[in-house]
Parts: C-alpha cells; structure tokens; sequence
C-alpha cells in the first residue's frame, strides 16, 4: 500500500469537481470520525454517513414490540447498544423487565437451557454480519422456550432505496467492509455507480475514495476491492447458506426510511416455533415521528449530526432522544465523541 501522503496527494489531484460519497458502515464512520479524516480532504470531497447502523435503523415499532416481549415476563437478551434506544413508552433499560446483555445469541440460548422455566427472548439485531450466527443457533434445535424477535435488514435494497429518492446526490458508495466479508460484492454490481470496498484502517478508507475518484475521472462504474486480505467477490459461501435454510427476505420498514421491499429476514415456515411475533401475538405497528431528533436524515445522508438542533444539548448519550446517539456505531455518538471536540 503507498505511504498515507503519497495517497491524500493523489485523492487531492483527482477530485476536480464536487464529489459525495456515502459509507454503509458504523464503524467506517467511527474511524473516520477518531481519525480526523475529513480534516485532510480535498474540499470538494464530501462522505456522508448512510444507513449503516443497525441499531439505528431499527424502527420504533420494533422496539415497542421488544418492549411488550418485556411486560409478558419474557427474559429480553440482547446487545447493550439497544437498551436505551428510545420505545415510544420509554426504553429497555427503563422497562422494569428482565433484560440481559449478551455477546450472541448463543448466550441467549443458553440462558434458556439453564432456566428452562423461563420464556427467553432474543431481540437479533443486525445486517448480513449476524443473521448467519443466528441461524446457526437455530438450526441446533435450542430449547422451546427460546425465539427471536428478527429485526435483521438486508442492505442491498436499502442502497436501492437511496439511489433511487436521489436525495443526498451520491456520486459513488463505500460498500460495508463486515457485510461484504460475508456476503461478498456481488450483490451490488447492479448498481450502476462507482463502489469500492474498503477496510476500517485509516489508509484503507483513503485508498478506498481514491480508487472511487478514480472511477468517477473516468467515467466509469464498477467495484473495486480495497480489503482483499478479508472481502472477495463471493464472500464466505458457507454463511450465506446457513442464513438462507433459516431466513427468507421480507418487505419491512427501517427507521427513516418507508417499508422497504425484500430488505428484512423472517424465520422461514418450518421454524415458526422460534418466532416470538407468532409466539406471543406481538405486533409491531408503525410509529410516528413526534421529535425534534433527525436521525432519519442523517440515516438517508442528507443530514450531519450536528444539524441537529437538539445535538449535544437535549440530546446525549446518557440522555438520548434518538438511536443514533445510543449505539456505538451511531453516527450522533461518534460525533460527540470526536467531532464535537474538534469545534
């Protein structure tokens, strides 16, 4: 890889127009915040953060509905990022139930294996990079009193969605470095704009926007592969397979964004019985928005975090009025973390 001055002076000799580009990735944004690399751009280069959080997307009414899995006495297991995302009647950190942080869904199951008197509740958040771990578990035959609530999304059709609305004016896409590493690139080649996969170092997201500024001098539309040692075309076959015996793609909705067709994950017929919707008759309705917060545009990338009327004052992370300031991989957060403290 060329030294990180011999890439910024390239990236800076081949942008000679106004260039945006969006990133699906929480991480990508996170290293770009702790790094400081929008401060060596070239002026007219603009990344703009996308639908990449998967906590951040997931709709309110998904939450509401982890909520009502909570006041059944249902154990709610589930990643920390989500417990203080905001429900319409506050949160899971807040519900009084019992909720319980893990590292994976097998610990999930677990839990219900070793208290098997309980209804175990796993909330499985997450892009391609989870679902097959899911699925995994699942195809192990886990205990009765064990389900899911799926709140997985497929990010395909949601870069669909967005170059279609045409609203932040995207010249090209960082492909997601993790879902790629899964699910390959594939998927993306019929989008007929400059795309590259990059990695998480500093160097790999520089590389990545000049292998992007270079398709974009040319004219041209393709994918370019900037993390070789972890992406291929194909992806990990194996993962791919082990979530499609489990999933099938459904039409769901993400937060800032309407229902979306094909872009979530339901647990196929034959494994129904671990379906906490049909298990406890939960409903997840739509919500609407009745904040100030724009996460939804700063999801759609037509919005910074600081935007926000409400950033850094009202809304922080230990009191946050949206998703994006809750997880980590959230745009608002690693902002007030970096950004913000650079003025």
């Amino acid at each position: 890889m060329p030294a990180p001055k011999d890439i910024l002076d390239t990236l800076h000799s081949l942008v000679d127009r106004d260039i945006c580009i969006m990133h699906i990735c929480g991480t990508h944004e996170a290293a770009i915040a702790r790094s400081g690399i929008r401060s060596v751009l070239p002026e007219r280069l603009k990344i703009v953060m996308g639908p990449g959080c998967p906590v951040c997307i997931t709709p309110q009414g998904e939450i509401d509905a982890a909520l009502d899995l909570a006041r059944k006495d249902c154990v709610i297991a589930t990643y920390g990022d989500l417990l203080r995302v905001p429900g319409t009647k506050g949160s899971l950190e807040s519900s009084g139930g019992d909720v319980r942080v893990v590292q994976g869904v097998h610990k999930a199951a677990e839990i219900a294996r070793r208290e098997p008197e309980k209804e175990v509740v796993f909330i499985s958040v997450g892009f391609e990079t989870t679902a097959p771990t899911v699925a995994a578990t699942i195809l192990t035959k886990p205990p009765e009193n064990f389900s899911i609530l799926s709140c997985h999304r497929l990010v395909p059709p949601a870069m669909e969605w967005l170059l279609a609305q045409g609203e932040a004016q995207l010249h090209g896409f960082m492909l997601p470095g993790h879902v790629c590493t899964v699910m390959g690139y594939h998927e993306y080649e019929r989008f007929p704009v400059p795309q590259v996969v990059a990695g998480f170092e500093p160097d790999d997201i520089l590389l990545g926007l000049v292998m992007i500024a270079q398709q974009i001098r040319e004219g041209a539309a393709r994918i370019d592969n900037a993390y070789p040692r972890a992406v291929c075309r194909e992806g990990n076959e194996k993962a791919q397979n082990l979530m499609y015996d489990v999933f099938e793609p459904a039409d769901v909705e993400w937060r800032g964004f309407p229902v979306i067709p094909q872009s979530g994950l339901r647990l196929k017929p034959e494994f129904e019985q671990y379906d906490a919707q049909k298990k406890f008759g939960i409903e997840v309705r739509h919500v609407e928005k009745h904040s100030a917060c724009i996460c939804d545009k700063v999801l759609r990338g037509i919005a910074r975090p600081s935007d926000c009327k409400l950033f850094g004052k009202a809304c922080t992370p230990r009191n946050p009025v949206g998703p994006c300031m809750v997880s980590h991989e959230g745009a608002c957060k690693i902002w007030h973390l970096y950004e913000a403290r650079r003025g």
